[in-house]
């Protein structure tokens, strides 16, 4: 498996456990470069990333595969092509490139709409052109694949997978996509930081799974490895997973997991006991709604 680079820190505040904000440029170029240096080829930007596509062409990343996102079509919009035409060039444009290695639906659950079938034909009509190697989309529940799988066949697709959110695995998509050669890049590896907190940081609104956490304090005291450790292990373990999309604030923090991947932390099937379905707790869209 592949660590893919994040970058929605470059353009936006993001994370339950981001105190620093959104990354800086020379800061954000420093990573990039370490990456680079390290073997990470992959970089994972979206329109809807705030300034990231445009930080990252600043920094210059021409010799680096590309993943980015179209967002949301606004319901009033008259020329889906046109549409995604201007947001796809100016996306290129941003990013000071001349194709990407992936285009992604933001929202993919709108082909099922009337206008689905002219949202695809444009995507498929740009890989024709060869303007991008691969198309699909980013999921948020597993359930989106059972509605869109068939008609609307992805090359390529982004999806939450972490130790407490295993339903991509346990639904048997992971199994299904792998052996259709579908690319597929996992997400939201730490619960956007909730996972790397201990109990004296984590915020007060996470307590109604006091359990849970007990539970999951205690196995990193008995297996004597950090959140990080047990985290990211978790999923390095899964062949079928192409890449793990991570995000820093720091250079320290891509040095530490560059660190933690080169001594290969290996994860016993016991982590599977952390699984849950809890759309409160595995799902950060709703985290809002706590207290």
């Amino acid at each position: 498996m592949k660590i893919a680079l994040g970058t929605v820190q470059f353009g936006l505040e993001y994370g339950v456990a981001n105190q620093k904000g959104q990354v800086f440029e020379y800061e954000a170029k420093k990573i990039i470069e370490y990456a680079k240096e390290h073997n990470i080829d992959t970089i994972d930007t979206a329109i809807g990333y705030g300034d990231s596509e445009q930080c990252l062409g600043s920094i210059g990343v021409k010799n680096w595969e590309i993943i980015t996102k179209i967002p949301e079509i606004p319901q009033n919009c008259k020329d889906i092509n046109s549409w995604i035409d201007d947001q796809f060039m100016e996306s290129l444009n941003r990013l000071k490139v001349n194709n990407v290695k992936g285009l992604m639906l933001h929202r993919p659950m709108q082909l099922v709409d009337s206008i689905g079938q002219e949202i695809w034909l444009k995507m498929k009509d740009l890989k024709k052109k060869k303007l991008v190697d691969k198309i699909g989309f980013s999921i948020y529940a597993p359930e989106e694949l059972d509605k869109l799988y068939v008609d609307f066949h992805p090359d390529i697709i982004q999806a939450p997978f972490n130790i407490f959110d295993q339903r991509l695995k346990t639904s048997g998509w992971l199994e299904k996509l792998y052996n259709d050669g579908v690319e597929v890049h996992i997400r939201s590896v730490f619960l956007q930081g909730l996972l790397l907190m201990n109990k004296d940081t984590r915020p007060s609104k996470f307590n109604a799974w006091k359990e849970l956490w007990e539970k999951w304090d205690q196995y990193l005291i008995d297996k004597k490895i950090t959140p990080l450790e047990a985290s990211l292990g978790f999923v390095i373990k899964e062949r079928m997973i192409d890449s793990a999309v991570l995000g820093f604030d720091t250079i320290q923090h891509i040095q530490e997991i560059v660190s933690l991947l080169n001594t290969q932390v290996q994860i016993d099937n016991d982590a599977n006991m952390f699984n849950t379905t809890d759309q409160n707790l595995i799902n950060p869209s709703n985290w809002c709604k706590l207290r």
